[in-house]
């Protein structure tokens, strides 16, 4: 067998040997995607389009899809559609997880849009 033939095949043997290995290592350090901005972190520097997960309680309905959102730090306006509510009913003391994003306008407050809003308790 020529040397650079068994080159190579050493070379592959050894990387499908060591890709199991690779698949199982995790980042364990400090990480920007762990990082949850609170409602007020969001009103004191709104970027458009910035995404959230956002803990707490929809305090009150101001409107057909609007509602008052807060994670005890700061209330803020937030848009659900209604297809975007889960089956069991959601009122002030429920509390709630809420995925979407920011939506900044020049003059108005800072508002969320919600994609998913998930019931934690």
């Amino acid at each position: 067998m020529p040397r650079s033939m068994f080159s190579g095949i050493a070379l592959a043997c050894a990387i499908a040997f060591s890709l199991p290995a690779m698949s199982q290592a995790r980042y364990t350090g400090p990480s920007v995607l762990d990082e949850r901005p609170t409602v007020q972190d969001i009103l004191d520097k709104p970027r458009d389009g910035q995404p959230v997960r956002l803990q707490g309680k929809l305090l009150r309905q101001t409107g057909r899809q609007y509602y008052v959102f807060s994670d005890g730090t700061a209330e803020i306006k937030v848009e659900i559609d209604e297809d975007d509510f889960p089956q069991t009913p959601v009122n002030e003391n429920t509390v709630v997880e809420i995925r979407g994003e920011v939506d900044t306008g020049l003059k108005r407050a800072p508002e969320i849009e919600v994609e998913e809003l998930i019931i934690v308790e």
